[in-house]
């Protein structure tokens, strides 16, 4: 995208969505909030987490967006033997053709791609897990004593089974919080299933063409990152997350009960900047209370911790955030 003023950018970032979406539904059907909270993580330059049951089309979506996104794109299907070398990579030992001296020479795994499909992220052990904190956060890898940068931009959309556990190994809280999103894929609606089968038992369907670059969505999030907050808003997500924590001054004894651990600064840190994404999107250029509220659930669902006593009582973590958003005040502020 082109260094333009803010208010042609907007409007080519808002068309570059649609085309996206465009060539997305040549191949995905529905689930139209999945596509927009998937977007959302990227252009804030973030990763994202599906989770939902088997045949949901999540591997689908993802392998669309790195279609339809001129990056290159790895997929790596986690397994209980999969090793974190098989990620990362490996140091082997060459030798030099013209000197015929051996050397250590480092083969760069999978991880060295742009877009890189982690799926069944949770069929692996926590020590294979672990090879993406490192990429996920600082976006590098170190292998022994030297540090590789990875290609920018770069994102991790994995992908898990809510329902089966045996064989699986659940994500540590610091992995999760390095999500931006934890995005429900749900169960497609009877007319959109009537597609899908309409679409999958007859002729094959149109190839996705790449309709955005890297650049592109480096240049969005730029944009995303100079959206104004207004400070009433501010406060509203800080009084949100801050609600979370059983330690504060004031938090309700709902929370007490249900909650064993809230959410960190990283949660008010993705709530502004996915709210940042999505009013772009909706043609703004401020953010809004309705913003905050339409993403708070993705963004905290991942980073609360319930209690014992919530999981007998059959409350969620998308209840209790639920409760959070009808019972913490609205600071009244300036429209910007």
């Amino acid at each position: 995208m082109p260094d333009i003023s803010d208010s042609q950018a907007a409007a080519q970032f808002v068309n570059g969505y649609q085309k996206l979406r465009a060539e997305l539904s040549k191949r995905i059907v529905g689930q139209e909030d999945v596509i927009e909270q998937v977007f959302i993580a990227m252009a804030a330059g973030g990763h994202a987490l599906l989770e939902g049951v088997p045949g949901l089309a999540k591997t689908l979506l993802v392998k669309s967006f790195a279609d339809a996104i001129h990056l290159t794109f790895r997929r790596i299907q986690f397994t209980p033997d999969l090793m974190p070398a098989d990620i990362t990579g490996t140091e082997i030992i060459q030798e030099d053709e013209q000197t015929g001296r051996r050397k250590m020479v480092f083969m760069r795994g999978p991880i060295f791609s742009q877009i890189i499909l982690a799926d069944e992220i949770n069929r692996t052990p926590p020590k294979t897990q672990a090879a993406l904190l490192e990429a996920m956060q600082e976006r590098s890898v170190t292998v022994g004593q030297e540090t590789f940068v990875l290609p920018r931009p770069f994102f991790v959309l994995a992908t898990q089974n809510p329902i089966e556990q045996e064989g699986t190994y659940p994500l540590p809280e610091a992995q999760k919080d390095r999500f931006l999103f934890l995005i429900k894929v749900a169960y497609p609606t009877r007319d959109d299933e009537r597609e899908i089968l309409a679409r999958t038992t007859g002729t094959a369907g149109d190839d996705i063409r790449p309709v955005l670059s890297g650049e592109d969505l480096q240049a969005a999030q730029a944009l995303a990152r100079r959206v104004p907050v207004p400070d009433h808003v501010t406060d509203f997500v800080l009084d949100l997350v801050r609600a979370t924590r059983t330690t504060e001054a004031g938090v309700s004894s709902y929370v007490k009960q249900m909650v064993g651990w809230g959410a960190g600064p990283r949660a008010s840190q993705h709530l502004i900047l996915s709210s940042k994404v999505r009013a772009l999107l909706r043609g703004r250029t401020h953010v809004t209370m309705d913003d905050v509220e339409a993403l708070a659930t993705p963004v905290l669902r991942h980073r609360l911790v319930t209690t014992f006593h919530a999981e007998a009582e059959g409350v969620t973590v998308d209840h209790i955030v639920k409760h959070l958003l009808e019972n913490t005040k609205r600071p009244s502020g300036k429209v910007m």
